[in-house]
């Protein structure tokens, strides 16, 4: 199966950044991508580095506008596509939430993202509500897909429960960079542990990972830091953990061929599966074991 990633800068100017995005998925569709992956948040900036109630002013209800641009050019193109939007539930009441669109530009399902960072430069608590939705695969033409939302990325749980519910690929929409105090040296062990983390994920569910991350420096309003440089390096990884292919740092387009039949024949070799102690694992519902 052919897989576009789109890795993005992105601009204030949210109208041409859909654009942007339009244009890129229809050359993705026009290489033969039949499902096409978005960045996390792609319709703006990455408006979590300050609190800020005005920028609340980007959420919008799902089913709306966005939910209509995206269906719509899902359709011209015959993809299925996977966005990433600010959602607005209701006055005060917000998520990040991934909408997933079938070929025919109808909503196929949507997750919102269940672990909520609240760090220096990343303040999404401020802005989003954890989902409710809990960890469910979306059913799709071109398979199942186990879609989350970046922090979830770092939770081996969460692709488990995907797994064990049938999600052929895992999928992580993302926006994460450096700061510019980071060494060189910590900016690699950063790097590294991201990707590390999500190939393991790969291996020990044998299916194929699909990263999207965003790219390009953004201020921080509150020049408090100085800003983020957002590292792409959007990446997919085979059922073995290995790389299928990487961008670096720069916007890409990227076109990946996924052989989801050597997916299968990774699980037959290495049945993770069917050895799991579940009767053991009581434990994992604790916050700590003390």
């Amino acid at each position: 199966m052919k897989v576009a990633l789109i890795q993005q800068a992105k601009t204030n100017n949210v109208e041409q950044n859909k654009l942007d995005l339009a244009n890129d998925i229809r050359k993705a569709a026009e290489q033969g991508a039949e499902l096409v992956v978005l960045q996390e948040l792609h319709n703006s900036v990455y408006f979590c580095q300050v609190e800020d109630t005005n920028n609340f002013d980007l959420a919008e209800p799902i089913p709306g506008p966005s939910t209509d641009f995206y269906g719509s050019i899902a359709r011209e193109c015959g993809i299925v596509l996977v966005t990433s939007l600010f959602e607005r539930r209701g006055a005060g009441l917000d998520h990040n939430t991934a909408v997933v669109f079938e070929k025919d530009g109808s909503i196929a399902g949507k997750y919102r993202k269940m672990h909520i960072p609240d760090d220096p430069a990343y303040y999404e608590k401020f802005y989003f509500t954890p989902g409710d939705l809990g960890f469910h695969p979306i059913q799709t033409s071109v398979g199942c897909l186990g879609v989350q939302v970046c922090w979830d990325q770092w939770y081996p749980e969460g692709a488990r429960l995907m797994a064990l519910q049938g999600a052929e690929l895992l999928i992580y929409p993302t926006a994460i960079g450096w700061e510019s105090s980071d060494t060189d040296e910590e900016k690699a062990r950063q790097l590294g542990a991201w990707q590390t983390v999500q190939r393991g994920h790969a291996v020990a569910n044998g299916l194929p990972v699909i990263t999207v991350n965003r790219a390009g420096w953004e201020e921080d309003p509150s020049h408090q830091t100085n800003g983020i440089q957002f590292w792409g390096h959007s990446f997919v990884a085979g059922p073995q953990g290995e790389f299928l292919a990487e961008a670096g740092t720069e916007p890409t387009l990227m076109i990946v061929d996924i052989d989801m039949k050597r997916c299968e024949n990774v699980r037959r070799w290495w049945p993770f599966l069917r050895d799991r102690r579940i009767e053991e694992f009581a434990g994992l519902t604790k916050r700590f074991i003390d």
